[in-house]
């Protein structure tokens, strides 16, 4: 294959936020960009370029992954490069949380990428290369209060990548993680502030309202869609075994306390940073 050529990233979810953020970064660096969503909107990238298709792509519909991956291969000949960025978030309290919207989390943050991943294995795996590069969350690091099942739905797709990228080395194929920290510009919030209505029932209110204003004065810097775009563009092209890559100050953060500490110190700076109960140490 002739290196001069444009390589291909179809990426998922970039209507807004980071999806959209990433297609950008790639389109600026000269590939060709598959940016996918589940209501194609062409006005979402102005920028007029034979390197650009907007295709139709609902992670939750194996029909709709097979048709975008099957239109991008004949499009440009081959996909080197796969990002599952589409996601939902969810806050709430996990006692008050229906399974009909655990389900619903599970069914895009998890089994989502998990198809988008089995869906285009074969198309890599016989091309002998290709990246897969699945973005996940701070929470799979540090786990903060009212956003158990939204870390579940996270989390597994983490223990599934490490996996799979043991799997698929012998292919040439990378599978490697992205992990963004919190980002208050995106729709991504708005959105999971609008599915927590009736999801923090009045025996929690008081904690959750706590909470929140304890996380939101937390003295450290958040994480920003042109970070995450850099760090799913390194993971994209950079060599080596790195599995994970780390966007915004607040995951970096929580990082150095997660692996650098001793689970005591882990727990306690934890509680000292999103509970309001958690009793100081003198």
């Amino acid at each position: 294959m002739e290196t001069n050529m444009p390589r291909t990233v179809l990426i998922t979810g970039t209507s807004s936020g980071y999806g959209k953020a990433i297609a950008e970064m790639f389109l600026a660096q000269g590939w060709n960009v598959l940016a996918t969503m589940r209501r194609p909107d062409p006005g979402v990238f102005p920028m007029k370029t034979d390197r650009l298709r907007v295709l139709p792509l609902d992670v939750t519909d194996p029909g709709s992954i097979g048709s975008a991956i099957a239109e991008g291969v004949q499009t440009f000949g081959a996909i080197d490069v796969l990002v599952n960025n589409a996601g939902i978030g969810l806050a709430s309290a996990f006692e008050a949380t229906p399974d009909a919207v655990v389900r619903q989390l599970f069914e895009t943050n998890t089994f989502g990428a998990l198809a988008t991943c089995r869906a285009i294995i074969p198309q890599m795996r016989r091309q002998g290369s290709g990246v897969i590069i699945n973005v996940t969350s701070s929470v799979t690091i540090g786990p903060m209060p009212l956003v158990a099942a939204y870390a579940a739905s996270k989390s597994a797709v983490e223990g599934f990548t490490e996996s799979l990228s043991y799997e698929l080395r012998p292919f040439g194929i990378t599978a490697r993680l992205v992990e963004p920290g919190y980002a208050p510009t995106t729709n991504f919030t708005t959105n999971g502030g609008a599915r927590m209505k009736g999801l923090i029932p009045v025996e929690y209110a008081g904690f959750a309202a706590a909470c929140f204003a304890k996380m939101a004065a937390y003295p450290t810097a958040y994480c920003s869609e042109a970070e995450v775009a850099q760090a799913v563009l390194a993971a994209a092209t950079e060599e080596g075994r790195v599995l994970r890559y780390l966007a915004g100050a607040d995951t970096k953060m929580l990082a150095e306390l997660r692996w650098s500490s001793s689970e005591a110190t882990y727990v306690s700076k934890m509680g000292e940073m999103f509970d309001p109960l958690w009793p100081v140490e003198a």
